[in-house]
């Protein structure tokens, strides 16, 4: 009997040493719950957190049926405070930098953008931070011919890391102006629409072109800068820019830049080089002596080859397109009509006006920014700089030098050296 309460004590022992023991350990280990707090602490001193990323389509009222809702947007966290935004939406982030050390220009992207193109114009902005923005924090300017819905605001200053401002444009810059016969329009874009030429029929595509040609650097937005960068919906940078290129144009007295060239749509253009060679018999003191006419014609000025710049992509001066000689060569295309009567577009114009108006070395080839707008690619020539810089784009896929490029018209008319490997990459 003593023998078998002996026994008896031991067990309770035992019984009474495990249960401290699984006592400890549960209380050392973190419940589901827990787990969850800990893991949303450390989500939200992570930076913009996105929950509902999913595709939205254009309804008829211009915006979007797939809006993201105001708990679905990213919320500012203790360290990302909304600091830039001169129109602060509430729930407003910013993307996280290490900015880069020197000075910045007096320099902003602008985007010319509906309601509509909210989430093609975010690809745009992630591609244009993710490569090169996150690192100079530089503004952003939207314009529209619309008031920009809160949806458009909230989700595009959430991904952008400098001041985003946001404009509508007006009237008088975005319709037809007086002298216009619109019958005579209308029927111009019949016709074109008979003949299928792209966006032949459209009106809003020539209230594009020619904002853009004339009008979007007066904008009172755009007043408070210098320097510009063209950013459109659903564009892709393939390598990273370490260096300023805004402070590279200033510090090189470059004036306008371009990284795609080709011959523009003869059908479209019929007659905008009679209203050129117009223009450089008026204006003759606005045409530069070392200017770079060889790249726009082959016969001297007689007739235009079709040669432009491909202006979805443009880093520019906003002074020099302020300056009296653009204006002065706007308002006589501009009143001669061709934005309405044909469909001149903003790409041809900047192009002539760059290349009579200012010097060959005020313009500037990015070869090293590379670019995609449907449905053209720049991949930069040279495997070892896409290499170093991280690109991801085939260089089979580079356009600069395909048969309908006029990138070595623009070497051969600034008497530049091919880039080593274009050869093998023709």
């Amino acid at each position: 009997m003593s023998g078998s309460g002996r026994y008896l004590r031991y067990i309770v022992i035992a019984v009474f040493a495990l249960a401290v023991i699984f006592l400890v350990s549960s209380s050392s280990t973190p419940s589901a719950s827990g787990l969850h707090q800990s893991a949303s602490e450390l989500l939200k001193g992570s930076g913009s957190i996105w929950k509902g990323s999913g595709s939205s389509t254009p309804d008829k009222s211009g915006g979007t049926s797939g809006d993201v809702k105001d708990s679905e947007l990213p919320k500012h966290t203790d360290s990302f405070k909304d600091n830039t935004s001169p129109n602060p939406v509430s729930g407003e982030t910013r993307l996280p930098a290490t900015p880069a050390p020197g000075e910045r220009m007096n320099a902003t992207f602008v985007t010319l953008a509906r309601n509509s193109d909210v989430w093609d114009i975010s690809r745009s902005i992630r591609q244009v931070e993710d490569r090169f923005n996150r690192k100079f924090n530089y503004d952003w300017v939207f314009l529209n011919d619309a008031e920009f819905d809160d949806t458009f605001k909230k989700v595009t200053s959430a991904l952008t890391s400098g001041k985003t401002h946001y404009g509508k444009i007006g009237k008088e810059q975005w319709g037809f102006p007086e002298w216009i016969d619109q019958d005579k329009a209308k029927k111009v874009r019949e016709d074109m629409h008979e003949r299928k030429i792209i966006y032949g029929d459209s009106i809003s595509y020539r209230h594009m072109c020619r904002y853009e040609s004339g009008f979007f650097f007066q904008h009172d937005l755009m007043k408070n800068y210098e320097w510009y960068w063209r950013v459109e919906p659903s564009i892709e940078l393939f390598c990273d820019i370490d260096y300023d290129p805004f402070k590279f144009m200033a510090d090189n007295k470059k004036k306008y830049s371009f990284v795609l060239s080709l011959y523009e749509y003869v059908e479209t253009i019929p007659t905008l080089w009679d209203s050129v060679k117009k223009f450089m018999k008026t204006h003759p003191e606005h045409i530069a002596e070392d200017n770079s006419m060889q790249f726009l014609s082959d016969d001297g000025g007689e007739t235009y080859n079709k040669c432009h710049f491909w202006s979805n992509f443009e880093i520019g001066n906003l002074n020099w397109l302020r300056g009296k000689a653009y204006t002065d060569f706007f308002n006589q295309l501009d009143m001669d009509g061709g934005f309405f009567y044909e469909r001149w577009g903003d790409a041809p114009v900047h192009s002539i006006a760059a290349g009579l108006m200012l010097k060959k070395d005020e313009i500037h080839f990015f070869n090293d920014i590379a670019y995609y707008h449907v449905p053209f690619t720049h991949c930069p020539t040279g495997q070892q700089y896409r290499i170093d810089k991280k690109c991801h784009c085939d260089p089979k896929d580079n356009f600069d030098w395909n048969g309908y490029s006029c990138t070595k018209r623009f070497y051969e008319t600034n008497g530049m050296q091919l880039p080593d490997g274009y050869a093998v990459e023709q």
